[in-house]
């Protein structure tokens, strides 16, 4: 019922950037919470940054003042712009909201993006 698909992703040296973009579709009434969550090799799924419908955002310690999310309720859409990117932020990036539907508004669901690849290397 709902979508979401990322694009933005590949391979840039370190101190280069790149813009993460998410797009969600579908039979969509509401999106409160959008956020970018990262996987790498070995390690769990850990939280990169989210943002509130209202615009309220929360970043990981380690992307703060380097990462920025922000979103365009208008076209459903949630970015993530990445500075100065270092080797170890290479991982999987995957987009998540909190969704309510047309036929489930007082009960929201996550849904996941299927992940786009960041890789930071010389």
């Amino acid at each position: 019922q709902v979508q979401l698909v990322e694009s933005g992703g590949g391979l840039v040296q370190p101190g280069g950037s790149l813009r993460l973009s998410c797009a969600a579709s579908g039979n969509i009434f509401s999106i409160s919470t959008m956020g970018w969550y990262r996987q790498a090799p070995g390690k769990q799924r850990e939280l990169v940054a989210t943002i509130t419908s209202g615009g309220s955002t929360n970043y990981a310690d380690s992307v703060k003042g380097r990462f920025t999310i922000f979103r365009d309720n208008a076209k459903n859409t949630v970015y993530l712009q990445m500075n100065r990117l270092k080797p170890e932020d290479t991982a999987v990036y995957y987009c998540n909201a909190y969704v309510a539907t047309f036929d489930r508004i007082l009960s929201p669901k996550n849904y996941w993006g299927q992940g786009t690849q960041v890789t930071v290397s010389s």
